[in-house]
């Protein structure tokens, strides 16, 4: 499967033997997984810096949880929590910087304290004008589908066809970008792993990563790390998914998705080397 240029900020990103890495670094009370664990500057960029060091290709910042049923917040926390971690953190690693929003302001004052990354759960939808704060700036964008809004997503999600309607969904969010001047190696496509479906949709949305990337023709984010499905698939606690998201891991790996976004960088980049050198023809190098 061919493996697609992500321009961000020219700043050049393709996966290789195995998917690139975004790291998950939430700056918040709540999330589902890691909530308040990095809610301090300092405590946030030291495991920024650790991501980088475990192999993270990129660093993903998020300031509100989006977990099924998350309160919203205002803008100014949102930029408290993510700003001063996005400024020292940038100044201290290489790594690309993504700012997980769907806030214009928020984006803008991410960019320009070092992000070249925008990842927005919404597709650009929820705020009119980031759509032409990521056409400007030059960065990268990931356009996510979601099902209603992180409040209401989850309640009783109904598809005819998950993978079509995921797929031209993601579609329209492409053609909204270029005919607003973005040019199409700027944008990267995610199915939005439980954000409006349910276990059996998400395992579908898995299972079809391949098809996404040949209809869309876009680099494939999947951001299936630790997630619920996990829990009806394994019967597993969200600390017990490790081993369960490096499975799923290196199915899509097999697929060819170009990016896999995950809590733990360095078991999952471990997992994804071990298998491509079985799975690579001839002996590994000593």
């Amino acid at each position: 499967m061919t493996k697609l240029v992500w321009d961000c900020q020219n700043t050049i990103l393709q996966a290789s033997r195995i998917p690139l890495l975004m790291g998950i670094l939430n700056v918040t009370p709540d999330s589902f997984s890691d909530g308040g664990e990095y809610d301090s500057v300092d405590a946030a960029v030291n495991h920024g810096r650790q991501l980088a060091e475990d192999g993270a290709d990129i660093i993903d910042i998020g300031g509100e949880s989006t977990r099924p049923g998350a309160n919203v917040i205002g803008t100014d926390e949102e930029l408290r929590r993510t700003i001063p971690v996005i400024k020292r953190l940038a100044e201290q690693i290489d790594v690309p910087i993504s700012i997980d929003t769907t806030k214009s302001v928020v984006a803008e004052q991410a960019i320009a304290a070092g992000a070249r990354i925008v990842n927005d759960i919404s597709g650009l939808r929820f705020d009119d004008r980031m759509l032409g704060v990521c056409r400007d700036t030059g960065v990268g964008i990931c356009v996510m589908h979601i099902l209603g809004t992180p409040q209401t997503m989850q309640k009783n999600p109904v598809y005819r066809d998950v993978v079509l309607e995921v797929s031209d969904y993601l579609r329209r969010c492409i053609d909204r970008c270029i005919e607003a001047d973005i040019p199409p190696d700027r944008i990267c496509v995610d199915p939005g792993i439980g954000f409006g479906k349910t276990a059996d949709h998400n395992l579908r949305l898995l299972q079809s990563v391949e098809i996404l990337k040949r209809s869309l023709e876009r680099p494939i984010l999947i951001g299936h790390s630790r997630k619920r499905f996990l829990s009806k698939l394994l019967g597993r606690t969200v600390d017990e998914r490790l081993a369960g998201t490096a499975g799923v891991s290196i199915g899509l790996a097999q697929q060819g998705a170009d990016v896999l976004r995950v809590h733990d960088v360095a078991a999952i980049r471990d997992v994804l080397i071990a298998w491509q050198a079985l799975a690579t023809p001839g002996r590994p190098k000593s």
